[in-house]
């Protein structure tokens, strides 16, 4: 299981979007050739898991249909399965994908809607291994920046994480299959997501692994007014920020940079 070691230091997971229009890296790995040799570079710098998304999520994504979505992850995945001993993720929320992926060996499912989605629920809780990250999101991917509100988003985001949790538990999955994110930037200003990151051991605390995905996001270009590929600087300072308050997995575009920071982070934490 992942994290099982909480002396360990922080897992690293690197992204590996097949898709031509993720926000950052969209096209770049399209092919399957050139997402599986990405892949053994990130598992050489360091890489702990490899998240695969063949739908993107960024804000006005249009969706795709889950046969696209499969005949995207699908030969990815198992490629890796095949040439890699590092753990596999596929980001998805669909049903039908979730549940060819566990078939296909995937080790977590990363999804947006925490298991909201039709059927998404039973596709885990039919496996009696596979990880799932819960995720909170205001709306959906393709209206979640449309002027995303909150009375209080630290408490509003810790109790929809707990529900979700609740309904995981209720329907047979294992509190230790289970991991949480509060997902920054899905349906967040830019001071919800500061607020978020200064109070994130509010959510390291509850007792469950906890994700964080940082890396290249809008925070970083609207806070240092950088393009997405000049946000490397600030995705690494939230990735210390983040360790520092008790993340266990951080998710990033950048992985030898982020192993080091995590690695040099945690070092000094370990320190009585």
């Amino acid at each position: 299981m992942l994290q099982e070691n909480i002396d360990a230091a922080p897992q690293v997971m690197g992204v590996l979007n097949v898709t031509p229009d993720s926000f950052s890296d969209g096209g770049n790995f399209f092919s399957v050739d050139a997402a599986l040799k990405y892949a053994h570079q990130m598992a050489e710098e360091g890489a702990d898991i490899i998240d695969i998304g063949g739908e993107s999520t960024r804000p006005g994504a249009q969706s795709v249909s889950a046969q696209e979505e499969l005949d995207r992850v699908m030969p990815v995945l198992l490629k890796i399965r095949a040439e890699l001993p590092l753990k596999t993720s596929v980001d998805t929320s669909k049903a039908e994908v979730m549940r060819e992926a566990i078939a296909g060996g995937a080790d977590v499912i990363n999804d947006v809607m925490a298991l909201r989605g039709e059927g998404s629920l039973a596709a885990v809780a039919a496996s009696n291994k596979v990880q799932v990250c819960l995720m909170h999101i205001q709306g959906e991917p393709r209206t979640m920046q449309e002027n995303p509100y909150y009375d209080d988003v630290v408490n509003e985001i810790k109790a929809f994480l707990l529900e979700r949790v609740q309904v995981c538990l209720e329907a047979g999955i294992a509190s230790s299959r289970i991991l949480i994110d509060p997902g920054f930037g899905f349906g967040k200003t830019v001071a919800h997501n500061l607020l978020l990151m200064k109070q994130l051991p509010v959510f390291t605390e509850l007792g469950y692994p906890v994700l964080v995905g940082l890396s290249r996001k809008s925070l970083i270009g609207k806070v240092l007014n950088k393009q997405v590929t000049e946000r490397l600087y600030g995705s690494l300072a939230l990735a210390v920020l983040a360790v520092s308050r008790g993340a266990r997995i951080i998710r990033t575009h950048d992985v030898a940079a982020t192993v080091d920071v995590v690695k040099m982070t945690h070092a000094v934490l370990q320190q009585t």
